[in-house]
């Protein structure tokens, strides 16, 4: 693997650093990485915000070191499961440090979770203490807490202790014991656990901020669920840089803007429907903000968005990224790269690698498509619990190299390196003798005027593709745009029939609801 250069510090380092060498391996405690590294070089900085109160990093170092003793107090050793349901409170963060400091792993989940899956999420951790917003103290969505396992509020824990350095009971942990399990949305199917050992997630965290750049100075606004990986990594990059962690829930989209004017957010973490949001939000009230960075990951920031949000918010830069929970970030685009390289989602993060193979593996020359795969430090463990599907997508090569992650995501390389993402393999489809794909055809509609959210669904056996749109006007109807796409698209690429929709319908980190989209077609409700 060919050692690249990120500002002055060279990947081959970023490697070293980040989970050690072969010949001498490091061992990480991703709470030491990033939270007592961050006390030690400014311990009265604003670390994290939210709507009741702020803590300072020295602040936030004895709120970890308490539920550290709480964690203990409860018995929890190395290697148990403490999972997480709690929103975007500082509580969250101190649980999180915590959690590692005791060696224990953290499982976070949405608070919005239902009781089908979350049914299924307790019984594949099996969590030895569960941490809940207030409220839950019994159960959620209906479902009761498993009998003999303690249950904590977050509101109401006692983390007015003081930082003692001396009595944490697990300061160094291997780097490849496990740090997170991430449960997938479960969309399509039961959620499964990506299980992260703390040297891939301190390399990949590491890795993004080399490329990101955020700044001491900066105030993140993290309006995306903490359960959701990319949510919750902006506190450990934050951490890096000494930044300040701005936390904002669901219930509060509605203020979000006066939010981030009134604590002076620089940098920005979207999903499109934020993005949709803060542009809708910023016409009403167009003041001036401090914002100077978006970034992008989780569903495309389409380009109308995209061009929105730099009229929107002057001065504000837009770094799109592809990434996937099994190795948290795979290409990260410079900021405003999209103006010269139109669809890029960036090169490889320093110190991995991204290839393009066939079906049956083998790389493919540059500008053709194929599935996505990826070589690093930052891939992950596997699956959690799941031997085949970890064997199906972790891949071991048969020379005894580094394994190679299948994402099942397709797109192309261009000469430079840089990857251009054409969708999931089932967005890949056949129609009418013509080959396409789903994210083509939505980037399409959303090129025409009056458009503002668009959502295909690909054939199946028993029906043909289907369209949705969000208009931004009612008079927009759903025959007009199937024209204004004829002009765009070849003729095998338009559907026959366009639904027009007030909202799409979304999952709890903001992506399209296709599941959703699929139950209202079959039964063709709330669809004209």
């Amino acid at each position: 693997m060919t050692a690249t250069m990120v500002g002055s510090l060279p990947a081959s380092a970023l490697i070293d650093d980040a989970v050690g060498t072969e010949s001498a391996p490091r061992v990480d405690n991703a709470a030491e990485v990033f939270l007592t590294a961050a006390v030690a070089r400014h311990p009265d900085a604003p670390a994290v915000r939210d709507r009741y109160g702020r803590w300072t990093y020295a602040e936030l170092d004895a709120a970890a070191d308490s539920f550290a003793r709480e964690l203990d107090g409860h018995g929890i050793r190395p290697g148990d499961r403490v999972l997480a349901r709690v929103d975007s409170i500082r509580e969250f963060t101190a649980v999180l440090y915590g959690t590692w400091r005791r060696g224990a792993v953290l499982v976070p989940v949405n608070p919005g979770m239902k009781a089908f899956h979350l049914r299924a999420v307790l019984a594949d951790c099996e969590p030895s203490l569960i941490v809940v917003d207030s409220g839950e103290r019994t159960g959620a969505d209906g479902l009761t807490w498993p009998s003999g396992v303690p249950v904590a509020v977050a509101g109401e824990l006692d983390l007015s202790g003081r930082a003692d350095p001396a009595a944490r009971t697990q300061a160094e942990v291997p780097a490849d014991r496990l740090a997170l399990l991430v449960y997938t949305s479960g969309s399509t199917s039961a959620p499964k656990a990506v299980a992260c050992p703390h040297g891939a997630v301190v390399f990949a965290a590491r890795a993004i901020q080399a490329r990101l750049n955020y700044r001491p100075d900066d105030v993140v606004l993290t309006a995306v669920p903490l359960s959701f990986d990319y949510g919750l990594y902006q506190a450990l990059i934050g951490a890096l840089a000494g930044a300040e962690l701005l936390l904002s829930g669901p219930a509060d989209h509605a203020r979000l803007l006066g939010f981030a004017r009134d604590h002076a957010a620089t940098v920005v973490p979207l999903v499109p429907s934020l993005g949709e949001l803060l542009v809708k939000l910023a016409t009403r009230d167009p003041r001036p903000t401090r914002v100077r960075l978006f970034t992008s990951t989780g569903a495309t920031l389409n380009p109308p968005l995209i061009a929105s949000l730099r009229e929107t918010f002057p001065g504000a830069s837009v770094a799109p990224m592809y990434g996937t929970t099994e190795c948290k970030r795979i290409t990260i685009l410079e900021p405003d790269g999209d103006l010269a390289r139109p669809g890029s989602v960036g090169p490889a993060l320093p110190g991995t690698e991204v290839l393009v193979v066939d079906d049956d593996g083998r790389p493919l020359p540059t500008g053709e498509t194929g599935e996505i795969v990826v070589r690093g430090p930052h891939v992950m463990a596997g699956y959690w619990r799941a031997p085949e599907q970890t064997a199906l997508h972790f891949r071991q090569e048969r020379d005894g190299g580094p394994v190679t992650l299948h994402t099942g995501d397709y797109g192309r390389l261009d000469e430079d390196g840089h990857v251009y993402f054409q969708g999931r393999r089932d967005d890949l489809f056949k129609r009418r003798g013509s080959r396409m794909s789903s994210v083509e055809i939505e980037a399409a509609v959303l090129d025409i005027d009056g458009v503002q959210e668009a959502a295909l669904l690909v054939p199946r056996d028993d029906r043909d593709m289907a369209l949705f749109v969000v208009p931004e006007t009612p008079d927009v109807t759903g025959e007009q745009v199937l024209a204004r796409l004829g002009d765009r698209l070849e003729a095998a690429k338009v559907p026959d029939v366009c639904h027009v929709l007030t909202a799409l319908p979304l999952t709890p980190t903001g992506k399209t609801n296709r599941k959703e989209l699929r139950r209202q077609l079959m039964e063709d409700t709330d669809v004209r």
